[in-house]
């Protein structure tokens, strides 16, 4: 599974692709160059982490979490009410929360910061 991102209108999109293909694969795997390895990691400076935005104008009806809070990829992190609709915004990936930057009741624009995870 390969993971892209996709910019569609000013809007970033997360998208993953599978090859179906088990055969094509395994000869994939057997012909790709080994990966160097990662690099340590240096200390995270502050407000650096992923940053979640607001995928379109709205309100925000509710936060779910603070800062200092542990979430998992995939938890709701905010409920935000855009053309008459819910949408739950939800977490790229586990971390711990380092900033929040919206409140409940909030008017937010398109790519607004709502929040950041380390």
């Amino acid at each position: 599974m390969k993971k892209y991102k996709v910019n569609v209108n000013g809007t970033d999109y997360e998208i993953a692709i599978e090859l179906m293909d088990g055969n094509a694969k395994a000869e994939e795997l057997k012909s790709a160059p080994k990966a160097a390895p990662e690099a340590p990691k240096a200390p995270a400076a502050a407000g650096a982490g992923e940053k979640v935005t607001c995928p379109m104008p709205g309100n925000i009806l509710a936060v779910n979490v603070n800062v200092g809070d542990s979430v998992k990829e995939g938890q709701v992190l905010m409920v935000l009410e855009a053309m008459k609709m819910e949408n739950e915004i939800m977490a790229p990936c586990s971390g711990k929360i380092t900033s929040v930057g919206v409140t409940k009741g909030a008017t937010v624009e398109s790519g607004a910061l709502l929040c950041t995870i380390e």
